[in-house]
This record gives structure tokens, sequence and C-alpha cells, in this order.
């Protein structure tokens, strides 16, 4: 049996030869490149007091509770037109409780009946959508005021500005017919 020579081991002479630590070795590179930098190296890179991020490291400000607020603005406003569970139930409540009051009172007055068993619950359900209202003015407007307090200089999306002025118009306009419904002034009782 002989031995192989370079030549029959399939290994170049002179110059192409090389040997298979200097092949595979990858750690005597001197170039660094940008996913395989520190990440001080990539912070001081955008400037040099350090003072800003790079462009890419910059996080965007989320849109989505902005958007949520503008949603739940306009819903609130219209459970406020429209009328809510709790405003039925506060009503009801209101109404047997008058019911209570005209038995305990031996002959009470017609008006004293009226205001007992259909006033109050009226009342109650003016108050209750005067309540809702007035969440969906103040939501509507913190969401319209919210950029001012983010940001400077990124503008908020059209959608949640028209949403937010939909959601403060319908807490407005519910919560002026609250107040012309609890004074009596919209559908009042008739009077006796």
């Amino acid at each position: 049996m002989g031995t192989k020579t370079a030549d029959e081991a399939g290994a170049g002479t002179g110059t192409e030869a090389a040997t298979d630590e200097e092949k595979v070795d990858v750690t005597k590179s001197g170039d660094v490149t940008e996913d395989a930098a520190e990440p001080a190296d990539i912070l001081s890179a955008g400037d040099e007091d350090g003072d800003e991020l790079p462009e890419a490291r910059v996080k965007e400000p989320s849109i989505v509770g902005q958007g949520a607020g503008a949603i739940v603005s306009a819903a609130i406003g219209m459970v406020s037109l429209s009328g809510s569970w709790v405003g039925t139930v506060a009503s009801a409540r209101e109404n047997i409780n008058g019911q209570l009051e005209m038995q305990a009172v031996s002959n009470p007055s017609i008006a004293t009946q009226l205001e007992a068993q259909y006033g109050d619950a009226w009342h109650a359900t003016a108050l209750w959508g005067g309540i809702f209202a007035l969440v969906a003015l103040i939501v509507g407007v913190a969401v319209l005021a919210r950029p001012a307090f983010g940001v400077p200089g990124k503008p908020q999306p059209v959608w949640i500005k028209s949403v937010s002025w939909a959601g403060v118009s319908l807490g407005v306009i519910g919560l002026l017919l609250a107040v012309l419904k609890y004074t009596d002034v919209l559908l009042g009782l008739p009077s006796t």
C-alpha cells in the first residue's frame, strides 16, 4: 500500500492549495455586517450625540386606542338617543315605586298618580340617557384631543376624526334631549 501525494488526494499545489482550517475559519474576518453589529453601534450610528435613534428603530405610535375610542364614543352616543337597558330598568323601577306609593295613600289625586307612576319613570329614563350622552361627549372629545399630546407632526387619520365628531355630535344631541325630557319641556306629563 502506498501513500498518496497531494496531487492524488485532490488538493492543489502552490497558491491554490489551502488547508481546511483556512476554508472554514470565518472568525478571522474583520468585516462586520450591519446585521451582526452590536446594538450600541447601531444606536450611535444615527447621530454623533446619541440623541436620536435611526429611523428604522423609532417605534410608531399605535392608533388602535384612538380608533376604538372613536367607535365607542359613537356607539354610546347612539345608545343615549335610542335608550339603554339601564334606563329601561331604572324606568321600570320608578314605575313600581310609584305604584307602591299609590297603595300607601288612601285617595291620591290624578296629578299625584301621574307623577308617581309615569313622571318619575320618564325622569329616570332621561337621566340615564343624559349620563350616556355625557360619556359619549367626553370620550369623543378625548379622542379628538389626543394628537395634541402625542407625536408632533403625526396627523390623526381622517376616519378617526370623523367617527369622533359623530360621537361628539350624538353626545351633544343626546344631552340636549335628556335635559329637555328631564325638565318636562319635551313630552311632559299632561296637566290635570
